[in-house]
């Protein structure tokens, strides 16, 4: 029970007192009241006690509908129609503005202005703190103009160790801007030139395991410095996949394809025949459903795959629907039996028996001093010769893919798939008409061979999945961060060592979100039940006009979410001042007490009268 019902029920109950007490002088009255007296004196005590509720409980008023005009960062003099609000608040980034009232937040000038539920936002758009009360309420926004440079970046996901990332992102009021990518140690790894329409996608190799900063370079026409700003990359020591190499004969391919596994960390086991019932390599493994749950990827050539006897080839075919990946190398003509076998797993594979020359892509964005510094120094027992920058002419079988699902595993210079693969249950299998890779090695683009097998293994390998929690992309110093899929034990590590728990919002469901507000630059980690993510939080001034794209996003987004919710809705009811009520509550009490002390209405008294006139 709230307090107005307990005020409603004990005035109620003092009301019926009242009315009791009345009828119980009546009947003892030596003088009683006629029936007109009665009545008003019964009726009196109820509304003597409304008034006294109102008084204590003054009635709810309806919400209005004024307009809050807010500045924000960036926001100019409000004019016209934007200055006539109902009030003028200026949040903590905006520019001092006279007669705008200063508030730490949103949420404040909302508690100051309760009746206000329009919004006009000025500037650059609501800080991450300010978003929660804006919503619900009507919003309008002017946006102010954003700064040159960044104002969008797509950074990578954290990469394992050899592979190559990406960064793409927009440039704004920059005609014929340059956008270079550079490793830490300011060697130019990528570059290009901006078009209008300001996108741009840059990329770099990841070397070392770590948590690296490489640098984005923005210049204008003239090649002047306009931006430059971090872009942090976290390199994983991913595990190496589990691979089985089933060969029908020895060839170079195998020989560099083995060497590439080594120095790329995964260990293969490999049964290679050799004919007259002799094989090479590992201790050999019985080719059943067991054997295969070990493995994450299986790399088979088409003699290996023709030697499999049925119930091997069924249980690789149970093991690829079941998430294993299978590459199969086709070096020479495929019987009919494979081309039937293949068209089952819905790779409909015709043509083979002719070869035909393929160019790859040199992959060298941003000019041979960029390859260079992609590829590396070198060292004196595997030195790299810095003028090899072209691709060696590879061979491959004249292979026709007609399955409509088949999704490009290769391209070659001129963009044209020569390679293929497709998801059969929950695992992929690709079909590879390439046989001599290794020319890439011997032509000195070790580089560009390890690039392509790295790819190739990490599209169709098993994945290993691993609960990680979300984390947004960008975070600057002093700015709110919203972290889902966060335990309870929870906790940030800054860069000088200081630790703060994270609390679960109960309010976030399912998501198991809390805030963090991070208090200085540089990597973070978030650690949890065992494991550790790491994130970068830029500088509160780094990037302006990544930030402020950011918060003019966000901004509109809830002017969108806002629109389409409908028409302007009332502010919530408020309650009115108790004084009227106080003033009615004691003049009627007054005349209550006259007329009860008169003798208006009373028998004897109406006699009296009569005998005087």
């Amino acid at each position: 029970m709230n307090l107005s019902m307990l005020l409603a029920g004990l005035l109620a109950f003092a009301a019926i007192l009242g009315v009791a007490r009345l009828l119980w002088w009546q009947r003892r009255a030596a003088e009683p009241a006629r029936a007109w007296r009665l009545a008003l004196l019964v009726l009196a005590q109820p509304l003597y006690a409304l008034l006294l509720y109102f008084v204590l409980m003054p009635p709810a008023l309806p919400g209005r509908t004024g307009t809050m005009v807010v500045l924000t960062a960036g926001a100019s003099p409000p004019r016209g129609a934007a200055a006539s609000g109902d009030a003028l608040v200026a949040l903590p980034e905006a520019p001092v503005v006279a007669g705008a009232e200063r508030v730490p937040d949103l949420a404040t000038a909302l508690r100051r202005h309760p009746g206000l539920r329009r919004l006009h936002v000025i500037g650059a758009g609501l800080e991450a703190r300010d978003r929660e009360a804006a919503r619900g309420l009507s919003l309008s926004f002017r946006a102010a103009p954003l700064p040159r440079g960044v104002i969008a970046l797509a950074l990578p996901e954290p990469v394992a160790a050899g592979d190559a990332f990406s960064v793409s992102g927009r440039v704004h009021g920059i005609a014929g801007a340059m956008v270079e990518l550079r490793d830490p140690a300011g060697r130019r790894l990528d570059a290009v030139t901006v078009p209008a329409s300001g996108d741009f996608t840059v990329g770099g190799t990841a070397r070392a395991p770590g948590r690296v900063d490489f640098r984005l370079r923005i210049s204008d026409r003239q090649r002047a410095k306009v931006e430059e700003l971090d872009v942090p990359v976290q390199v994983i020591e991913q595990s190496a996949p589990r691979v089985l190499v089933l060969a029908g004969a020895p060839n170079p391919e195998w020989k560099y394809l083995r060497r590439w596994m080594a120095d790329a960390g995964i260990t293969p086991h490999v049964q290679m025949q050799v004919g007259a019932g002799l094989q090479l390599g590992d201790a050999p493994l019985p080719l059943n459903a067991g054997t295969f749950a070990r493995f994450d990827l299986v790399v088979l050539d088409d003699r290996a795959w023709a030697a499999l006897g049925e119930p091997s080839r069924a249980a690789l075919i149970a093991a690829l629907r079941d998430g294993l990946g299978v590459l199969l190398r086709v070096e020479g003509p495929l019987p009919e039996s494979t081309r039937r076998q293949l068209r089952e797993l819905g790779m409909a594979v015709s043509g083979g028996t002719e070869r035909a020359d393929v160019q790859l892509p040199a992959s060298t964005r941003g000019g041979d001093d960029a390859l260079r510094a992609r590829r590396g120094a070198g060292s004196r027992d595997a030195p790299i010769d810095a003028e090899a920058t072209g691709v060696p002419l590879l061979d491959r079988r004249q292979l026709r893919m007609a399955a409509a699902d088949a999704v490009p595993l290769l391209r070659d210079a001129d963009g044209v798939a020569v390679a293929h693969w497709r998801a059969e249950g929950r695992g992929r299998i690709g079909v590879w008409p390439l046989t001599d890779t290794y020319r890439l090695t011997l032509g000195g683009r070790g580089d560009r061979h390890a690039e392509l097998w790295s790819g190739v293994f990490a599209r169709l390998a098993r994945p290993r999945r691993e609960s990680a929690p979300t984390i947004p992309p960008e975070a600057w110093v002093g700015e709110r961060m919203r972290l889902c899929g966060v335990a309870g034990n929870a906790q940030v590590v800054a860069p000088d060592g200081a630790m703060a728990a994270l609390l679960p919002d109960p309010a976030s469901g399912g998501a198991s979100c809390a805030g963090y507000w991070p208090g200085q630059p540089g990597w973070h980690r978030l650690r949890q039940d065992g494991g550790e993510w790491a994130f970068a939080v830029r500088a509160a001034d780094e990037a302006p006009g990544l930030r402020a794209a950011a918060r003019q996003a966000a901004t509109w987004q809830q002017v969108g979410a806002r629109a389409s919710a409908g028409d302007v809705v009332a502010g919530p009811p408020r309650r009115g001042s108790p004084w009227p009520w106080w003033w009615a509550w004691l003049g009627f009490g007054a005349l209550l007490w006259w007329f009860e002390r008169s003798r208006l209405g009373r028998a004897a008294a109406t006699a009296t009268v009569a005998r005087l006139s």
